[in-house]
């Protein structure tokens, strides 16, 4: 599928996840297998386009495949300004985050909060879009189906960006009130596919190969984005993608390929955050990668001892080490035969 000018390798796509989808971890989503993937939140404050943080989530040297950033904030002609800004630091696609469903986002009428303004949110949109047009850069829109049960406004939201410029829409099966909380439902997806024109992006529990298989059954969605599956498991997107061109399951993926993968991830994660901030972010992503496997409990609660990265390092390579004296393949995760029906693990 096409973002405008750019022709994706294929439709399974990496989230944008505030202190998560930093450029390491998506590079190593694209190297498993995800065709596209959206940046961290960058803030359309001014004021904090210096700050490390700002300074981190707009640096996209050597980042392989279509470099597309979120810009998240409540003011259209700061947003226009949050745009051009990104597109001077490479970014080649503009995401606007309507669907960040955090109180100290919401708090600020910032993300999904925006859905319940559909003037100002269109006044954003249009504004982005204006600003990047210039330039050649396409606009996305990622929302959540509504504010809550009684007001799901993803439709005619929608609809309104297709007609202002938006290029592509995602939408997680989640109103702002849910969440992350209980089960995604998929007929409000559906119901935008039907609506607009631009492709259609489904977000929300897909975390298996059969889970993708049903919510492209369910909504007729163009792709797939998937983020916190991907937390410790990046080759999902190669299981997925497998799974969806020849109807069968990948193995789990060799203790040792995965060894290899996280030491690999961890020296990127590094080099980007430093020493001190680097060991103490990366805890979290090895705490993902070893949480389901035998002896990961402890050994996370050893990990958060750890202050140096050489310790870090030889830590990870001894526990992977180990578990390959014991098996040569991660165990195999079980996945439901009726997936839109069941509690999905997290």
């Amino acid at each position: 599928m096409n973002i405008g000018p750019y022709l994706l390798p294929n439709a399974y796509f990496v989230a944008p996840m505030a202190g998560v989808t930093d450029r390491p971890f998506r590079q190593l989503c694209k190297r498993l297998g995800a065709g596209y993937a959206v940046s961290e939140m960058v803030t359309s404050r001014p004021d904090l386009q210096n700050s490390s943080k700002t300074v981190r989530r707009v640096d996209h040297a050597g980042e392989s495949g279509v470099i597309a950033v979120q810009i998240a904030g409540t003011d259209a002609p700061m947003m226009a300004d949050a745009a051009r800004f990104n597109i001077d630091h490479g970014a080649q696609v503009i995401d606007i985050n309507m669907g960040c469903p955090a109180r100290k986002v919401c708090n600020k009428w910032a993300g999904s909060a925006l859905m319940q303004d559909e003037a100002l949110a269109l006044q954003i949109v249009e504004a982005v879009v204006l600003a990047c047009a210039p330039h050649g850069v396409p606009v996305t829109l990622k929302m959540r189906t509504g504010w809550n049960e009684s007001h799901k406004n993803a439709v005619q939201i929608a609809r309104a960006a297709e007609s202002a410029g938006v290029q592509m829409l995602t939408v997680h099966g989640r109103t702002r009130e849910q969440g992350y909380k209980g089960q995604a439902e998929y007929e409000t997806i559906a119901a935008v596919k039907a609506a607009v024109r631009v492709p259609v992006v489904a977000n929300g529990d897909i975390d298996s190969p059969h889970k993708a298989r049903a919510v492209l059954d369910a909504t007729g969605a163009d792709a797939l984005m998937i983020g916190r599956a991907a937390q410790g498991r990046p080759w999902i997107f190669r299981e997925i993608g497998h799974f969806l061109a020849t109807g069968t399951l990948l193995a789990p993926p060799l203790v040792a390929e995965v060894k290899h993968l996280l030491l690999d991830h961890l020296q990127d994660h590094y080099a980007l955050y430093g020493e001190y901030l680097g060991v103490r972010t990366a805890r979290k992503h090895i705490g993902w990668y070893v949480k389901a496997l035998p002896d990961g409990e402890d050994f996370r609660a050893h990990m958060n001892t750890l202050d140096d990265s050489d310790l870090q390092l030889a830590a990870v390579a001894y526990f992977f080490d180990a578990l390959h004296a014991r098996m040569d393949r991660l165990p195999v995760q079980v996945s439901s035969t009726n997936p839109l029906n069941m509690e999905t693990t997290r």
